[in-house]
């Protein structure tokens, strides 16, 4: 009996090993693939306009507003990444998730609970009564065997939801840092447009004094006056719209700093111009993106996770064992409590098999299967986003740059044709009116190439930011 009994322990633990290896199958990660970096070896937007294929060094893109050489932008993106409360709370998250990692790992090994009493009673008899006493002390432990893989498939997923986190922190850190040097460049931009628009100011209130002088010589008509007049006020109702977007960008700047709004004004109050790109940057290939871009690198996180938990429902569908034992002392007199006499101890095992409510379970695993497809899905559409964003950043980048050289022989042309105009219209040669197109047609185009200076170093900022960069 004993030898047929030792067989039949033998046969179900070789059964349990045997359906704990099927379930260990569906706790097998498999990484997700991205189909469409595999038909991708380069980029579809050949970089141009100082943009190189070549592959990228980690410490430069990790710190890319080192390279545009502006020493207060790099002390604001200091500040930036220790102060901003975005930042901080993601901080917290990833804390929260390890606490929760934690707390699942418990469950790994046995429970032990110590117990103690004392218990007193008296009994009346005719003679006065009797008092009695009892002492009692134990320790209990429990523990369930993991042979599906259901506690640590648990952890396993905890485990992955904690690298996520991880990764959505420097995600949160390439846009912050990407949207402080966006605003500090707007800001620059902004100063070099006011003080664009207050030398044309200058410039037209001249023309107006010239107009008035000539008319009251009799040498032009009322309406030159009006018309130049219109020009001036024209010029100068656009101050107040280029200071509010000033202020607009230092208080943008303050808030992602951590600080109130107006904290940073004093300091970035001086006029310095935008600043200027590199003349080379190197963009690297397509498939650094997975290893670079942390929203790739959190979708496919949250893939491990919900492949895990997938294991997970379908670990529930097999037995789950327990062991568990007791040790307890238990005496009438509290000095002979803890004395050999007093010691009892006991042993169980248990097994325990769903029968009635396995299609609720099997709906459960499905209902996994699916979300892990949607994952899966997600990771995929996360990749793609990302190829979108660097080919558009690239096509910008390189536009813009032959945008700008247009602009500037513009700008320039129309600097000669204001002031010549003005000297004929001075010289009576010419009507105000051509003064005035050049007018007009200068100041828009100075402010244009000063926007494209500014739209210059935004796009490579968006460039950096669509490769991954600003996180070490």
């Amino acid at each position: 009996m004993k030898r047929q009994a030792i067989q039949s322990a033998g046969a179900l633990l070789g059964a349990c090993l045997l359906l704990a290896g099927c379930a260990n199958k569906r706790m097998q990660y498999h990484p997700p693939v991205a189909p469409q970096l595999a038909k991708a070896d380069t980029w579809n937007t050949p970089p141009t306009g100082g943009a190189k294929a070549s592959p990228a060094d980690d410490k430069t893109i990790a710190q890319w507003w080192s390279t545009l050489g502006d020493p207060v932008l790099t002390a604001l993106e200091e500040r930036a990444v220790k102060g901003n409360l975005d930042v901080r709370q993601a901080e917290a998250k990833i804390r929260q998730a390890r606490a929760q990692r934690e707390g699942a790992k418990g469950d790994l090994y046995p429970t032990v609970t110590a117990s103690g009493s004392a218990t007193g009673s008296r009994t009346s008899t005719r003679n006065g009564g009797e008092l009695g006493q009892s002492y009692g002390t134990g320790v209990s432990a429990s523990w369930e065997p993991d042979f599906f893989n259901r506690i640590r498939g648990t952890v396993a997923a905890y485990t992955a939801d904690v690298e996520a986190t991880q990764e959505d922190l420097r995600n949160v850190l390439v846009s912050l840092t990407a949207e402080v040097a966006l605003n500090y460049v707007d800001l620059r931009s902004y100063q070099s447009q006011l003080a664009i628009t207050r030398a044309n100011l200058a410039a037209q209130e001249e023309t107006y004094k010239l107009t008035v002088a000539k008319y009251e010589s009799g040498l032009s008509t009322e309406l030159d006056v009006q018309q130049a007049a219109l020009s001036v006020e024209s010029t100068r109702a656009g101050i107040p719209t280029l200071e509010t977007g000033l202020q607009k960008a230092e208080n943008a700047i303050s808030v992602l700093v951590g600080e109130r709004p107006g904290a940073v004004d004093q300091e970035l109050g001086a006029v310095k111009p935008v600043p200027v790109i590199l003349a080379e940057v190197a963009v690297g290939l397509p498939a650094d993106l997975l290893r670079r871009r942390p929203d790739i690198r959190s979708a496919e996180r949250q893939v491990a996770a919900q492949s895990a938990r997938a294991g997970v429902a379908a670990a529930n569908l097999y037995p789950t064992f327990n062991l568990s034992g007791v040790l307890s002392f238990s005496s009438l007199n509290i000095v002979n409590l803890l004395t050999p006499a007093t010691l009892a101890g006991s042993l169980a095992g248990s097994v325990q098999q769903t029968i009635l409510n396995r299609r609720q379970l099997r709906a459960q695993l499905n209902v996994q299967d699916v979300l892990l497809e949607q994952y899966e899905t997600s990771y995929e559409s996360t990749v793609l986003g990302a190829l979108q964003d660097v080919e558009d950043a690239l096509k910008a980048f390189a536009n813009e740059q032959v945008r700008r050289k247009s602009l500037a022989d513009a700008a320039a042309a129309a600097e000669r044709a204001a002031t010549m105009s003005r000297d004929l219209y001075g010289s009576g040669l010419k009507d105000f009116l051509t003064v005035l197109d050049a007018q007009r047609s200068l100041l828009s185009l100075q402010n244009q190439l000063a926007q494209s200076d500014a739209t210059i170093t935004a796009n490579l900022i968006r460039l950096y930011k669509a490769l991954g960069g600003g996180w070490s």
